[in-house]
């Protein structure tokens, strides 16, 4: 039985268990620790780096030589995307690098040395080399990041079995697979750099994510960045950032605490600050997770009150004001069972298990958080997989030809909620080429498949040759992490002028196909009908043409459905000529 080690990657944190006669255990490094700081650190001569707590002792006294939070840059597509750090970053050709010392680093090079030192702690733990692991993700990670973090296992050395979903790995965690058949649960998971929200379903052993929402640059670093806006210190950033957070981690046990000041004339000055004015402050930081919390009850069609269970994940929910929050918020105490900073880490050692065959019962299934489709004729989108289907899955479509004699079709991938293609993210694109073939042939079927990471694959296929086109998408998503919750937002937002506009499109091009058709055949007819009958289709194709110009989607419906009644018999003749043309070709008259 292969071992698989379980890790997560977190943005403060990281840890890597492992199962154990039937039981998940995280695995403590050489100081008998089992979180390791998410810190690495550069020495001036670029020797061996430091990783982890030794890293993050550095943070203080060489905060340009030390990179933390740096799950916050993956997938980072544009300098607005990138967090406030003590540490140099820029984007390079719509990559983030992190400079230290003159060398640059990707996000995925740091985040190896960090899966590394837990690797070989487990090793060092086990007695025996570890090659195969789980990594867990927030729920809202993009196809790049997932593949990101992907590329940062094999570069540590190791074969990622499997990119699990945080909030799906905390379920495990908390044990709620024993719970009753139909179960709900809520995991409300707000760790350093991320919050997600998830609706899951038991059913028999199952673990089935019903919804997922979240904000992958929103977290206990937003709240720590507050913090020192209103902590008024005569210090450095990376200086005042360590006391407020120690000051943060304090109230959550205390009614209020004494911030020491350094070097002041009496050396014994402080700073006093107290549990009300830290929720006074971090409240509204809190309450933008509410918003997700109603979207995702609403995707799932639950009720608070038809929650089972509510679990708290992350470091950051220790605070009394998240807890108290939350339970107005779902109408239910919260779990909290578990150590909030270790659940995730051991969700994931328990999926390690089921991969490697040691633990039974039980099964999970993920959901894709948006939709995802290709653009169609007049610019609309079409979903091929809807926003919330359970993973991993494939979907297909065959789609046809819009002109005569084309030769090629262009695939445009998209993602996103909204209904025109250019209100949704592209993707990437690519063209596949074929023999002309007439207007409105299926010339090409194009099939998505998501797979148990959560990566899209797109393939399309001539289907008169069998030729195929594959899509790696991995390289070619290009969407600001932040904008995953403005697409859904603006989709409710606009939902009712984006329907108006489909409509229309969808009207309009219908339009013009009878227009074409309907001139097509009064050129081969027109000598066969009267006067009066060419007068009044001509009056019914101004008509038509006046609701396009004028952009009516209800009078360009009636217009089309008057159109269509009006030419019955210019159709019947069309027809009644084609098939005594087929049967003169025959010799039958």
């Amino acid at each position: 039985m292969d071992t698989i080690i379980g890790i997560d990657l977190g943005t403060t944190n990281s840890a890597v268990g492992i199962m154990e006669a039937g039981l998940p255990f995280l695995l403590a490094d050489a100081d008998g620790e089992r979180l390791t700081p998410s810190v690495v650190y550069f020495p001036d001569d670029n020797s061996t780096a430091l990783i982890g707590r030794a890293a993050s002792r550095m943070r203080t006294l060489r905060p340009a030589n030390t990179i933390y939070s740096v799950k916050r840059l993956i997938g980072a597509k544009s300098g607005s995307d990138l967090p406030v750090v003590s540490y140099a970053t820029n984007m390079v050709n719509g990559e983030v690098q992190v400079t230290v010392n003159g060398l640059t680093h990707s996000p995925e090079e740091i985040s190896a040395l960090i899966l590394a030192k837990l690797k070989k702690d487990a090793e060092t733990t086990l007695g025996q080399t570890v090659s195969k692991a789980v990594i867990t993700v927030p729920a809202h990670f993009n196809d790049a990041q997932r593949a990101a973090t992907k590329r940062a296992g094999e570069m540590a050395g190791l074969t990622v079995e499997r990119i699990l979903n945080e909030p799906t790995a905390a379920a495990l965690a908390y044990g709620l697979d024993k719970l009753k058949d139909k179960s709900k649960i809520a995991v409300y998971d707000l760790g350093g750099g991320t919050f997600d929200i998830s609706i899951l379903e038991l059913n028999q052993g199952v673990f089935e994510v019903l919804s997922t929402n979240g904000n992958t640059q929103l977290g206990g670093d937003d709240l720590d960045q507050a913090l020192m806006a209103e902590c008024h210190l005569p210090l450095a950033d990376w200086e005042k950032r360590e006391l407020v957070i120690q000051a943060k981690h304090s109230l959550s046990s205390n009614e209020s605490v004494e911030i020491p000041i350094p070097f002041s004339q009496d050396g014994s000055k402080t700073y006093q600050l107290t549990r009300s004015r830290l929720e006074e402050i971090c409240r509204p930081i809190i309450e933008q997770t509410r918003a997700h919390c109603v979207r995702s009850l609403a995707d799932a069609k639950l009720k608070p009150g038809e929650l089972d269970e509510v679990i708290l994940v992350g470091g950051s929910t220790r605070m009394p004001l998240v807890r108290e929050l939350v339970k107005e918020w779902f109408g239910k105490e919260p779990n909290i069972t578990q150590n909030p900073d270790e659940a995730v880490a051991l969700g994931a050692t328990i999926q390690a298990g089921i991969l490697s065959g040691s633990v039974t019962n039980i099964t999970l299934l993920d959901v894709t958080p948006l939709s995802l489709g290709i653009e169609t004729a007049g610019g609309l989108m079409n979903v091929l997989i809807p926003r919330n289907s359970t993973i991993p899955l494939k979907r297909g479509e065959m789609f046809t030809t819009s002109a005569n004699n084309q030769t090629s079709m262009v695939i445009k991938v998209l993602q996103g909620e909204r209904e025109m293609a250019r209100d949704n993210w592209n993707l990437g694109e690519f063209t596949i080429d074929f023999a002309a073939a007439p207007r409105g042939v299926a010339r090409v079927g194009v099939q998505f498949e998501i797979d148990a990471n959560g990566i899209l694959h797109v393939l399309a296929r001539d289907v008169a040759t069998g030729t195929d086109r594959v899509l790696a998408l991995s390289s070619n998503v290009n969407v600001a992490d932040e904008k995953v919750e403005q697409m859904i937002a603006e989709s409710v937002e606009n939902a009712f002028d984006d329907m108006s506009e489909r409509i229309f499109t969808e009207a309009s091009l219908k339009a013009k196909e009878m227009l074409a058709a309907v001139d097509n055949a009064l050129q081969l007819l027109g000598d066969e009908m009267t006067l009066e009958e060419k007068q009044s289709i001509e009056l019914l194709t101004k008509e038509v043409s006046e609701a396009i110009a004028q952009g009516e989607s209800q009078r360009l419906k009636r217009a089309n459905l008057a159109l269509d009644q009006g030419t019955q018999n210019l159709a019947t003749l069309l027809m009644e000529k084609a098939m005594s043309e087929a049967l003169s070709k025959r010799g039958m008259i």
